[in-house]
């Protein structure tokens, strides 16, 4: 199943949009989406296939982790990660 996965990493300064920039680009792959500019964090949201929402946090940290490496972004600590399954997302749109 599909989860798509926020993960928030705060650290000690400033996030700049080109940094976000590279971020996005290196979530990519994972069709990620990447946040955090002019704040004091940054994040991504990515998709991975795993059978369930605790599993797929623990496949989507370290890719998330990867993903900043590549970008240049500090190392900070993971504060949040939140799933949301492709199930769940249906059940909102339905009235």
């Amino acid at each position: 199943m599909n989860f798509s996965i926020s993960i928030v990493a705060e650290g000690d300064r400033e996030i700049t949009l080109d940094e976000v920039v590279e971020l996005a680009d290196a979530v990519a792959s994972l069709n990620g989406v990447a946040s955090g500019a002019g704040s004091f964090s940054y994040g991504a949201q990515i998709v991975v296939d795993a059978p369930n929402s605790d599993e797929a946090v623990d496949l989507a940290i370290p890719l998330f982790i990867d993903a900043a490496r590549r970008a240049g972004l500090p190392e900070w600590p993971v504060t949040r990660a939140e799933t949301i399954s492709e199930i769940d997302e249906l059940e909102e749109l339905d009235p």
